[in-house]
């Protein structure tokens, strides 16, 4: 994995300086493909860096605790050490999702459909939750909204809401949102403090 993402690296530092070379620009479609292909690597490339920074910050921690008597400063490297190695262990899940094979819908905008299913009122809340939910998602990554369509009910459910979401690589990230969701608590509109299971269907399409 290590020499793909060195690869990948120095690809993506190759592609830095063709893209600001005064010839390559003169031929703007040739510029264009090596945009393209450095914004394709670039999330890969920043993360691998990410990943070589902590490495060398964890075996700086644990070359100083090898000559370290002070005992606050000991605990101190110690931390240091464990944190990197924990930081480390996250990035590497992360580097290897990243270097799955691309779907090609991977980059494209969705239409989003999320439906109340099983519950009543109290599924219809869940799904108005739910779309609040990937809003301030979408807000969070300034990818853009769009309602298309929703149908509400009295108490401010959703019984059915139809939205967009556009920016880069939205499908990439929602497309593992289609599915059942479940929710079970006691709600709002139970007077009996029952807990209650409610079901809302989400279906995330790319966009044609």
């Amino acid at each position: 994995m290590i020499s793909k993402l060195s690869g990948i690296l120095e690809r993506f530092e190759k592609l830095s300086e063709l893209v600001s070379d005064p010839d390559v620009i003169k031929d703007i479609e040739l510029w264009q493909k090596y945009v393209k292909e450095r914004a394709e690597i670039e999330e890969t490339a920043n993360k691998y860096l990410e990943y070589k920074k902590i490495e060398e910050d964890g075996k700086s921690a644990e070359e100083l605790l090898k000559s370290e008597t002070d005992p606050d400063m000991k605990e101190m490297l110690e931390e240091e050490y464990y944190s990197c190695k924990k930081k480390l262990a996250e990035i590497t899940d992360e580097l290897k999702i990243l270097l799955l094979p691309k779907d090609p819908d991977d980059n494209k905008n969705v239409i989003i459909e999320i439906r109340g299913g099983a519950g009543g009122e109290e599924a219809a809340l869940f799904a108005y939750e739910l779309y609040r939910m990937y809003v301030k998602y979408a807000e969070s990554n300034r990818w853009k909204t769009e309602e298309i369509d929703s149908n509400t009910t009295e108490l401010g459910g959703i019984k059915e809401v139809v939205f967009s979401i556009s920016g880069k690589g939205v499908y990439s990230k929602l497309k593992y949102e289609s599915g059942v969701h479940r929710v079970q608590r006691v709600p709002d509109t139970e007077s009996q403090g029952r807990i209650h299971t409610s079901t809302v269907t989400v279906a995330v399409l790319p966009e044609a």
